[in-house]
């Protein structure tokens, strides 16, 4: 494996030890971009309010474990770590020989946190950090406990998660790093590859799991880096549409207006459906919310022309407008109308029929006519 044995804590284990200079790509995207993020788009991709810390103070961490499903009896086999040292970037990989050797793991680690202030994961929320929690509980050792931890599986989910087949690191890392494994193991296959070592006391497809393993960490730092540039570029990023969507959206709680011209980039760049629509409504709630109100009508009659299906908000956020702030009852209960004939040409649920329906008898009471339920043969209402 090209490491060493080396002595931690209770006994010994193996370490592998890369070193890569800064200016090292990872696909098209240099580790360097990673090494010097600013603290604010830290916090902001990990979606905290609490201070980030220096980014060479972040540990890169992935695991490869003896099951998925985690629990007390699943083992972290193989823990990859990464950090910037000076102008290189170091890759340290601790492997239990055996399972005895766990003491000594965690030993290793519990020191190697020390040094650092955060995390940067993949899925670690839900799989990595916990498991290893559970690892040092058991051992009766102390666990870091709270810190920073930028996971970066829902940035991905919130950037591309409308456009790729999944989420997977693999699939993150081609689409958006330009890297491509060759000869990969799957993520899957690891824990068997691990037990057939462990009856044989063979390398066999160890190897492989090592490069996996290095991959992993290496494409945190890059993907990480490459997120913090994307999000301080936001929204003059040379970015397609959806990821506009999603930095929008890691932008609106802080500065809304930055968030609001992502939206409007991504809108302006050819944004499809669903995503279309749901950004005109989130941009005309944030024109309500500021009395824009000719301007959140433009927005939600935009947000009406759907290439297929039936959404019933913009129709009533319409009528809402044309009726309490145009004091335009007609119009108002002419877009009524409209909607409940499309909500029944699309089978929308009774909630939907119900809301429509009590807002066009109260519509049809203001007008003073009596309420009708529609035709099919309705002409359909002009939006302007």
């Amino acid at each position: 494996m090209g490491g060493a044995v080396e002595e931690a804590g209770p006994g010994s284990l193996l370490v592998v030890r890369r070193r890569f200079p800064r200016r090292h790509l990872h696909g098209s995207q240099p580790l360097a971009t990673a090494r010097d993020m600013p603290a604010d788009g830290m916090g902001l991709l990990a979606r905290t309010a609490a201070p980030a810390p220096d980014s060479r103070r972040l540990l890169y961490l992935d695991t490869e474990t003896t099951g998925l499903a985690g629990g007390t009896g699943t083992y972290a086999f193989l823990v990859g770590a990464g950090f910037f040292s000076g102008d290189e970037f170091e890759v340290r990989q601790y492997f239990m020989r055996d399972l005895d050797e766990e003491p000594a793991l965690l030993a290793a680690l519990e020191t190697l946190f020390q040094r650092f202030d955060g995390f940067v994961t993949y899925n670690g929320t839900g799989f990595d950090l916990p498991l290893l929690e559970t690892r040092f509980v058991l051992a009766r050792r102390r666990w870091p406990g709270e810190r920073f931890h930028l996971d970066l599986l829902p940035l991905a989910r919130r950037l591309w998660g409308g456009r790729l087949g999944d989420c997977r690191l693999g699939t993150v890392e081609r689409h958006v790093l330009g890297f491509a494994r060759v000869d990969d193991v799957p993520g899957a296959v690891i824990p068997s590859v691990y037990f057939e070592y462990l009856r044989r006391k063979r390398p066999g497809e160890l190897p492989r799991v090592f490069d996996h393993n290095r991959h992993d960490v290496l494409s945190l730092a890059a993907l990480c880096g490459w997120a913090a540039a994307a999000v301080n570029r936001a929204p003059e990023a040379d970015l397609e549409a959806g990821a506009l969507a999603g930095l929008g959206r890691l932008w609106e709680a802080r500065d809304p207006e930055r968030g609001a011209a992502c939206y409007r980039m991504a809108l302006a760049r050819g944004l499809r459906s669903p995503g279309r629509e749901r950004l005109l409504l989130r941009l005309a709630w944030r024109e309500k919310r500021c009395a824009r109100w000719d301007e959140a009508r433009w927005l939600l009659e935009a947000a009406t022309h759907v290439p297929e299906g039936f959404d019933h908000r913009p129709w009533e956020e319409i009528a809402k407008i044309h009726e309490h702030r145009r004091l335009d009852f007609p119009t108002a209960h002419a877009v009524v109308l409209e909607a409940l004939v499309r909500a029944h040409a699309h089978g929308a649920s009774d909630r939907v029929l119900g809301s429509l329906s009590h807002r066009l008898a109260r519509l049809a009471h203001r007008l003073e006519r009596p309420a009708a339920l529609p035709s099919r043969d309705l002409v359909p209402v002009q939006l302007n």
